[in-house]
């Protein structure tokens, strides 16, 4: 069988960014091209063994591509047929893709893609098959055709898979593929789509649908009608917001702004302005275009609307079913003032109860009943925290009642008093942590690596909020350890050091965290590497950290992945090479090094600690100004000797002693 290669008349990193999509995506747009090809029947199959995935294969049993169209539509992006149509050719479905890029997104996948076709023409049926290898993604291959049995239809299979996707494995999958797939499915009852063997049917899923109209969006004169969909899930589920086509069609994916507890949904914003942005290649950079952004402000907020008054309701049949059963403990309406609020207060706590503690909605009348009078009788009698809490809220004036009453709409009581709590402590955190880095007595007694690196090892957000979403990454440990061997380096990292052998000399302190990012293969390292307060950074400790920054990043298990490093050196001065190496013109103060190369960006940073603390201060300023937090030295180093026992042991009985004030 002899075949033709055809050129694909677009740039090759273009195409590149195509395949470079998340592993459902390739999946749902394979489905597409079937379902457009008026497939009744796809089923997608992932054939793994012990070594792992081996293949993807998507099958469905739609008209196929005749073999005139296979050049025109494998050799360039856009002009498709579907371009000029805005419904199927032979069952009038509406037309999901337009653009022909969502076969070279199979290649996300893995390294070869091949399409084996069967079309009918004159009666007949014919096959012949079509080859797209990631490593050349310009070049496509296609044979001859020969005469086949059968029906039509088009299977895809991909080989040599880059790795195991998790987000492959079925349950997952079938709950993704339902939410893209829901509004196609209920549409269209006659489509059939199976993940290996488990037929996608979000309509038996779906706890409910509600539809909505938001404003226009005005483009040139134009106005596009946009309308929003949320579909409740009865299983849990991620939130996920879909930018969508006129007809419903997912076309990009976004992660909610807020909150909503207890529910599990997908939105489904639709607008035929989402389609323009996508046929013009914009769709990626939604949220630089201020017309859509606007439309998806207007449908948070009105997500955030709804759900509130699904909350509502159900707080309301909740309340009502424990009266029906006579366990709530309240037999007549509030009257006072006190009443209300003490009603209010006993409301929110016993159906957070009721939310988060499932014993508690399956217990059985009688203790159902105990638990909500022991519950009013805490509010009533409670300890003094809760009756100082229940004071200040009757005592508030009538504008900042109104205030807390609005927010505990959209929060909880417990979150309020909890985020304050968060505010107030790390504030006392900072207070303190200077105090015990630049007190002249205080910075002898405290211990870099045993006791200040694990006070640090607990707090990541100093170094910046993303810090503060760290997760464990075995690999990046692996990857610091064989580098810190090859250059015979003594480094802890992230483990407490609790025996130091002086002949050694001081040991370097490391944490190592990976930043969790929206994609899989994305991914965000920062490395922090505490010197020792008497190390002033200069050019010694710079090279070594541009040596060790460029090997770990080169490394094999990295190299091909879309990788972000961040290096910083924090001590508390420099000497005068590092003064200049922290000053350099046309970047930001502390920036040593900066380099993009290809998939992996690098950046190199060396931090004073004063520079490190007052960055923080201004980040907490704001909160500390609105809730007229007072902290002083004294309730900061209660709060960390209270909070770090175990780690500042020996600190403050030191210090006591020296001032006079050891009880012995």
């Amino acid at each position: 069988m002899t075949e033709q290669h055809y050129k694909v008349m677009v740039q090759e990193d273009y195409l590149e960014r195509i395949a470079n999509a998340r592993p459902i995506q390739a999946i749902a747009e394979l489905i597409w091209n079937g379902l457009d090809a008026d497939a009744t029947d796809v089923n997608v199959e992932v054939k793994s063994t012990k070594l792992g995935m081996e293949r993807v294969t998507v099958h469905d049993n739609g008209h196929g591509i005749s073999y005139e169209e296979a050049p025109e539509l494998f050799s360039k992006l856009g002009g498709s047929w579907k371009i000029r149509n805005c419904r199927s050719r032979e069952r009038g479905r509406m037309l999901h893709g337009k653009e022909g890029k969502g076969r070279f997104k199979a290649l996300v996948l893995g390294r070869v893609g091949d399409w084996k076709v069967k079309f009918k023409k004159n009666g007949e049926v014919f096959s012949y098959a079509i080859t797209l290898i990631k490593d050349n993604l310009v070049d496509v291959r296609i044979t001859d055709t020969s005469k086949a049995k059968g029906d039509s239809g088009v299977e895809v299979i991909v080989t040599e898979l880059h790795r195991d996707f998790h987000s492959l494995e079925e349950k997952s999958a079938v709950q993704e593929l339902s939410e893209i797939f829901a509004i196609y499915l209920t549409d269209y009852e006659d489509v059939k789509i199976s993940f290996c063997g488990q037929k996608l049917d979000p309509a038996s899923s779906i706890s409910s649908r509600k539809g909505f109209k938001l404003k226009k969006i005005e483009e040139n004169g134009l106005n596009h009608e946009v309308t929003l969909e949320i579909i409740e899930w009865k299983t849990a589920t991620e939130r996920i917001f879909y930018l969508c086509n006129e007809n419903g069609f997912p076309l990009q994916r976004l992660d909610p702004r807020f909150h909503t507890p207890g529910f599990q949904f997908s939105a489904y914003l639709k607008s035929n302005y989402v389609t323009k942005l996508h046929e013009r290649g914009l769709l990626d950079l939604a949220e630089m275009d201020p017309s859509l952004m606007e439309a998806y402000e207007s449908a948070q907020d009105q997500i955030k609307s709804y759900f509130k008054e699904r909350e509502t309701e159900r707080s309301k049949s909740y309340i009502e079913q424990w009266k029906e059963e006579k366990v709530y403990p309240y037999t007549e309406e509030p009257n006072t003032s006190v009443e209300k609020v003490e009603r209010k207060v006993f409301d929110i706590v016993a159906l957070n109860i009721n939310r988060h503690l499932p014993d508690f909605a399956t217990a059985d009348r009688r203790s159902k009943a105990f638990q909500l009078r022991m519950l009013r009788q805490a509010i009533e009698r409670g300890p003094e925290e809760l009756r100082t809490i229940l004071i200040e809220v009757l005592d508030l004036p009538l504008r900042k009642q109104k205030e807390l009453a609005n927010l505990l709409e959209d929060t909880t009581l417990s979150n309020f008093i909890s985020a304050s709590k968060l505010v107030t402590d790390r504030l006392k955190f900072l207070n303190g942590l200077e105090t015990l880095i630049f007190d002249t007595d205080l910075k002898k007694l405290l211990k870099e690596r045993s006791q200040l690196h694990r006070l640090l090892a607990d707090n990541t957000w100093v170094f910046g909020e993303e810090f503060n979403l760290t997760v464990d990454d075995q690999s990046l440990s692996e990857v610091l350890r064989k580098h810190l061997e090859s250059q015979s380096r003594e480094i802890v990292i992230d483990k407490s050091v609790t025996k130091v052998d002086g002949s050694k000399g001081i040991i370097d302190l490391m944490l190592s965290r990976s930043v969790p990012r929206n994609h899989s293969d994305e991914k965000e390292h920062l490395i922090v590497e505490l010197k020792a307060p008497t190390v002033r950074i200069g050019a010694k400790e710079i090279t070594q950290t541009e040596q060790y920054a460029f090997g770990i990043s080169g490394d094999e298990r990295f190299r091909s992945l879309n990788t972000r490093w961040n290096f910083w050196v924090i001590s508390n001065d420099f000497d005068k090479y590092g003064e200049q190496k922290a000053h350099q013109t046309n970047r930001p103060p502390g920036l040593i090094h900066q380099a993009d190369e290809g998939n992996v960006r690098i950046s190199i940073w060396i931090k004073t600690w004063s520079e490190l603390l007052t960055e923080c201060n201004v980040r907490m300023r704001f909160f500390k100004d609105q809730l007229e937090i007072n902290i002083d030295r004294t309730s900061s180093l209660k709060y960390l000797q209270e909070t770090y026992d175990k780690y500042l042991s020996g600190v403050f009985e030191a210090e006591e002693k020296e001032n006079g004030n050891d009880e012995k």
